[in-house]
């Protein structure tokens, strides 16, 4: 698969279509869902992110709240590349975002249309933006696994 950073085209496609259609908005009032709140001090994200992890595997995934562009649509790429994938999977594709975001090596294929935002680490501030949601994710699972020890 070739990266889509040979793509500039389509990489704001992909980021323009996710913010203006966002996928996984819902507001989901059930105890048996993780929830987070997350908010930026240097913009304005402020988004809530709800998982149900069933059988070790994510098995829905949701967000809601408002933000600028980049935040909105990284947290739907977010919520639907981790459908599906067990805890230990989506920590990796956390831990890709997070090299991608640093500027150093990752895989483009477990990225899939996150790579999207490979470009966002050339404006720092916005560091912040794009990995929100992601940070959000990762409060989640450590929430989840101190509970577990717990």
């Amino acid at each position: 698969m070739s990266s889509l950073t040979e793509h500039p085209e389509i990489m704001k496609q992909i980021v323009t279509d996710n913010y203006q259609y966002p996928r996984g908005v819902k507001t989901v009032d059930d105890p048996s869902f993780l929830t987070v709140h997350m908010d930026s001090a240097s913009c304005i994200d402020d988004i809530y992110i709800q998982i149900r992890i069933e059988d070790g595997k994510i098995a829905e995934a949701y967000w809601h709240g408002s933000g600028c562009a980049i935040s909105m649509a990284s947290t739907s790429i977010m919520t639907q590349i981790i459908k599906g994938k067990t805890v230990e999977e989506a920590e990796a594709v956390m831990a890709e975002f997070g090299r991608m975001l640093d500027g150093k090596p990752y895989d483009a294929d477990l990225l899939g249309e996150a790579e999207a935002f490979a470009n966002v680490n050339r404006q720092p501030a916005r560091i912040t933006c794009a990995n929100i949601g992601w940070r959000g994710l990762d409060r989640i699972f450590k929430e989840a696994a101190k509970e577990d020890r717990e």
